[in-house]
């Protein structure tokens, strides 16, 4: 009997007061600011200069100016964004929350939009960058 009333008084303790876990799905999660997420760029804000790459501790990123490309390895990358405070034309950001699962392992390549007279040069670079990040994901 004592232990039917210690249950019944969690019940009713349980039915007035609010849930302790939060309603996830119904409810996007809110992350604090600070909290680490996933790097973004802005191609065209860059000037490719390699600073968020030569202040990378993994060496995550590598930029190509030659072909206008900026690649990221992102199973290497820890999100410490010394890349977001290193960047002096500030189109590096970290976005909170996780990036969508994968099938496989692959790198982001990301290649600035060529000027309208080197439409031809922007295809013919990226189509290198796209097999290269092919290439590592296996």
């Amino acid at each position: 009997m004592a232990q039917f009333m210690g249950l019944a008084k969690t019940v009713l303790r349980n039915l007035f007061s609010k849930p302790v876990t939060t309603s996830y799905p119904a409810v996007p999660r809110e992350y604090p600011e600070r909290t680490r997420g996933h790097i973004e760029i802005q191609i065209e804000d860059c000037i490719f200069c390699g600073l968020c790459m030569r202040s990378c501790p993994p060496g995550a990123i590598q930029v190509n100016r030659g072909t206008g490309a900026w690649t990221i390895n992102r199973f290497d990358c820890i999100q410490c964004g010394y890349c977001v405070e290193k960047c002096p034309k500030k189109c590096l950001s970290i976005v909170p929350g996780y990036t969508a699962p994968e099938e496989k392992k692959h790198t982001t390549s990301v290649v600035k939009p060529a000027a309208e007279g080197n439409a031809g040069q922007a295809a013919a670079a990226k189509a290198p960058v796209k097999a290269e990040a092919d290439a590592k994901a296996e």
